[in-house]
């Protein structure tokens, strides 16, 4: 009897250990992503561009910082495939030491004054290690949450990851931020920008001290123990689950260039449109993010209760409707205004993306989930969060008027409306069903994607 209490203590934890592996890894990786946007909004125009006149060399900081972008499905593809071939735990191991190795590295990279061109290749090598190992790192987290947790927790759980954004933005932000307060800018610019990327080492060592702790998904070990896992996972998706990858495509762009206009434009715009100190937007960004972290899980569990479309859809409406208020009140150049802008902005984004993980891992079964999942977020990044600061960069010069950009987000979220409205209903089969219908093509399988 004490033996089967302890079993079903360890079986009750197991989720929680899952989600906090999950957080903390997500966290870290994510500090490190937005760590790179943060500086090549700030300084790595002046570091490894300085021949270029300043929004020349701000688009080609922000080029460097789409590389993540184009790197993140190759990730999604590599990763997807041995998490779907041999499991979860080990990929998500392998993708945060890829993730802090690069990082770390970029902190001890010389700059252009001192390496000449060889700087921002080498910067751009970095960075692209850095999408490979985001790319895989999203989906196994997502998954791994999931398929821990219980069908009627499934959007709360997987919401955890998401709730790794906010926490690595603002833990990014939150350290540019003080070390703007305590250096000069000739200072940070000398070496002050190099000390958060070397402080992603530690953090690492903490993630990977959580991480390996953690147990293998059951939902993984259900498909092992029923049937082969899928030999070649991404073409199974392409063959068995193309209208899902679209949908997960669809519904992710006008989520990811909502969210980085809102929160890395807004640093390129402040500074250099509206003319303001870092400061203003930084600050703006750390409370925005910090009313995310509990934002983000509230809504992942409404969509428990409600479904996930209602939930998504109204983050997307209301982000529409905010985009043509932001940058007026960015414009007043009052603090009190642009904190406003950007916290009811990310309150919208956290209406979409708590639900968003669940919704898009629901699209796809069991066997296939890692590589599927992986490949609809990490595709649509490049079309979303890749292009949305150059897009709204050059729509400012273009046009003179941030009415371009908000305009440019608007039909961005209707496009994630789209793929709202052709989503499936539900959540897809589960293990059993699904090795049924591999073991027997001509059977139909109750909620299969077409």
């Amino acid at each position: 009897m004490a033996k089967r209490t302890i079993e079903a203590s360890r079986n009750a934890a197991a989720p929680k250990r899952v989600v906090l592996a999950a957080l903390v890894g997500t966290s870290l990786e994510w500090y490190d992503f937005f760590l790179y946007g943060s500086a090549a909004a700030l300084v790595f125009g002046k570091l490894f561009f300085p021949s270029f006149a300043s929004v020349t060399a701000t688009l080609l900081a922000f080029a460097t910082y789409a590389v993540g972008f184009v790197a993140r499905p190759l990730g999604g593809i590599v990763f997807g495939h041995f998490g779907d071939r041999v499991g979860r735990k080990g990929v998500l191991v392998v993708t945060l030491v890829l993730m802090g190795g690069a990082t770390f590295a970029i902190g001890l990279l010389p700059t252009y004054a001192t390496w000449g061109a060889a700087a921002p290749m080498l910067l751009v090598a970095l960075r692209f290690l850095q999408g490979l190992g985001l790319g895989g790192e999203w989906g196994g987290a997502v998954v791994m949450t999931m398929e821990h947790g219980g069908e009627a927790k499934r959007g709360l759980n997987a919401s955890w990851p998401q709730v790794g954004v906010p926490a690595g933005n603002l833990l990014a932000a939150g350290v540019l931020w003080v070390l703007n307060a305590t250096l000069s800018d000739a200072t940070f610019l000398s070496w002050g920008w190099r000390v958060p990327f070397l402080l992603s080492g530690v953090l690492v060592g903490v993630g990977l001290w959580i991480r390996v702790a953690v147990a293998e998904s059951p939902r993984f070990a259900e498909v092992e123990g029923v049937s082969a896992t899928a030999r070649m996972p991404l073409v199974e998706v392409l063959a068995r689950h193309p209208r899902s990858l679209l949908v997960a495509m669809a519904a992710r762009v006008g989520t990811d260039v909502a969210f980085y206009t809102f929160t890395l434009y807004v640093l390129t715009y402040v500074t250099g449109t509206v003319k303001l100190p870092r400061d203003y937007a930084l600050s703006a960004v750390l409370v925005g993010s910090a009313v995310q972290l509990g934002l983000i899980p509230l809504f992942g569990a409404l969509s428990d209760r409600v479904g996930r479309r209602p939930v998504y859809a109204a983050g997307a409406v209301v982000a529409a409707l905010w985009a043509f208020a932001f940058f007026p009140l960015l414009d007043t150049g009052n603090r009190g205004a642009i904190v406003l802008a950007v916290v009811v902005a990310l309150v919208a984004h956290a209406a979409m993306y708590g639900p968003q993980a669940a919704f898009v891992a629901e699209q796809f079964s069991t066997r296939l989930r890692y590589s599927g999942a992986s490949m609809g977020y990490q595709i649509a990044g490049i079309f979303g969060g890749a292009l949305a600061p150059i897009i709204a960069v050059k729509l400012v010069a273009a046009t003179g008027s941030a009415l371009s950009v908000s305009v440019y987000v608007l039909v961005a979220l209707l496009v994630t409306g789209v793929g709202l409205a052709f989503a499936r209903p539900g959540p897809g089969p589960e293990p059993q069903e699904q090795e049924q219908a591999v073991a027997e093509p001509g059977r139909a399988v109750a909620g299969a994607t077409p």
